[in-house]
């Protein structure tokens, strides 16, 4: 029996409420909706430790709603096919789903070697190439591996992937990476003008930032006005739309290189599909639309379960309809903090 999504949101966000997908982590059976993420599935469960630190395995929760999560770390599927460190941020829920926290023994809310943290003033950085010298015998066959058990993070795989992963070439005028709405409105008036186009985007749905925002363009709400965006791009014959794929590599020549997850998002790829696919893009210009990275408050504990960054918390809100917790405690320096107060009194969270 999947367990009850006690943080989500009776309404609002881009999910499918009429469906469910089951799935397990750390062998507990969850459940979340179409359109989810790993990360806003196991929050709108309650989940808020989700992960070790790799020294000292302090308790990590989600920080973050996107690429840049440096927490939320799991393992995703098992057998051949088990891949580590995975940012559950970045994991489209799919049914079946089967994910592991990292770096913890014997479990992870119980986690003996977090006793490491009573050693830290002696923990420093590189002390063991310092400390565990003699016998010089041991370091290979002892040391090295009590401390790689220690302080690693996932486990590989032992027997070869099953999965074939394929490469390709593309070419267009313009090369437009990111979809939010810099990203669309470039692709349009490019699009338009005749060039052939080419949009990228790393989630698996377009709109960016606009994802997360209440906003408005040209006086309606923001999704309308992206949905409208894709509409006109796909019906344009010159422009195509690359979903769950990430511009990675910059090269001479105007090449660039792009990693498209085609089957992540399925348990196991159809038959003669690859998994990834690596592509070669070659195009005359480049529209970088990447967006931004927020940059956190800096304090003492400030990586601990229960700190997340503000966009993240109106990620969770108004995409995924899920309340990262009851009550919450705002750090401002902006006005981007009064949106977010604003959002969470709006969903009943107590600021």
């Amino acid at each position: 029996m999947a367990s009850a999504q006690g943080k989500r949101l009776a309404s609002g966000g881009l999910i499918d409420r009429t469906r469910t997908l089951p799935f397990t982590f750390d062998g507990e059976t969850l459940s979340g909706h179409p359109g989810d993420t790993l990360a806003s599935a196991l929050l709108a469960s309650g989940k808020t430790l989700v992960g070790r630190s790799f020294k000292y395995h302090r308790p990590r929760g989600i920080l973050t709603a996107g690429c840049e999560e440096p927490n939320a770390l799991v393992e995703l599927r098992n057998g051949a096919r088990r891949e580590p460190n995975t940012r559950a941020t970045t994991i489209e829920l799919y049914d079946g789903l089967d994910a592991a926290s990292q770096n913890r023994w014997p479990s992870l809310k119980l986690d003996l070697l977090a006793a490491n943290q009573l050693f830290s003033p002696i923990f420093g950085a590189g002390f063991y190439y310092k400390t565990f010298m003699w016998p010089a015998s041991f370091w290979e066959k002892v040391y090295e591996p009590a401390i790689r058990r220690a302080a690693g993070l996932g486990r590989a795989a032992e027997a070869p992937d099953p999965d074939h992963y394929e490469k390709a070439n593309a070419f267009c005028d313009v090369l437009v990476t990111g979809a939010g709405a810099s990203g669309l409105a470039a692709a349009l008036a490019a699009a338009r003008s005749g060039s052939r186009v080419i949009l990228c985007e790393e989630d698996f749905r377009l709109g960016g930032r606009l994802l997360a925002e209440r906003d408005e363009i040209d006086g309606r709400p923001a999704m309308d006005w992206v949905k409208a965006a894709e509409a006109e791009l796909e019906a344009l014959p010159d422009c195509r739309i690359m979903r769950r794929i990430s511009v990675v590599g910059v090269y001479d020549g105007g090449t660039y290189a792009a990693l498209e997850r085609v089957n992540d998002h399925v348990p196991v790829p159809p038959a003669h599909e690859p998994r990834q696919r690596l592509w070669r893009i070659v195009a005359k210009r480049a529209v970088l639309c990447a967006g931004a990275i927020e940059r956190p408050a800096v304090f003492g504990d400030n990586d601990r379960p229960g700190i997340m960054l503000a966009g993240a918390v109106r990620t969770y809100l108004n995409r995924f309809g899920v309340a990262p917790g009851n009550r919450a405690v705002i750090f401002a320096d902006n006005d981007d903090a009064f949106r977010t107060a604003v959002d969470l009194v709006g969903a009943g969270v107590e600021v």
